[in-house]
């Protein structure tokens, strides 16, 4: 789905126009981006908590010519869903007996 698409579904759900689904989705993204650049957690119930990650300085290696290089240390965004949407994602097999 892209940012066109989720705005196109939130201007369905109600009597807005699309300039109000682009506004709406804008301030969503726009908190849970500030949110995360300042280093809080975001939890959204149901659906999943997001959050940076700190990376360690690391020697990587240029895949063309093969030569080090020094790669900074690093805080990175990262998304882990809730149970229930692993649930939704993944639902128990039906067992017949």
């Amino acid at each position: 789905m892209t940012k066109a698409e989720l705005v196109e579904k939130v201007t369905a759900l109600g009597d807005l126009t699309r300039r109000d689904g682009e506004v709406i989705v804008d301030a969503m993204f726009e908190a849970v981006i500030g949110a995360l650049r300042a280093g809080d957690k975001i939890e959204i119930r149901g659906f999943g908590s997001f959050r940076t990650r700190q990376r360690k300085p690391r020697i990587g290696r240029n895949p063309k010519t093969g030569a080090r290089v020094d790669v900074p240390a690093k805080r990175v965004p990262f998304f882990k869903p809730s149970k229930e949407l692993r649930d939704m994602m993944n639902p128990p097999s039906q067992a017949t007996t």
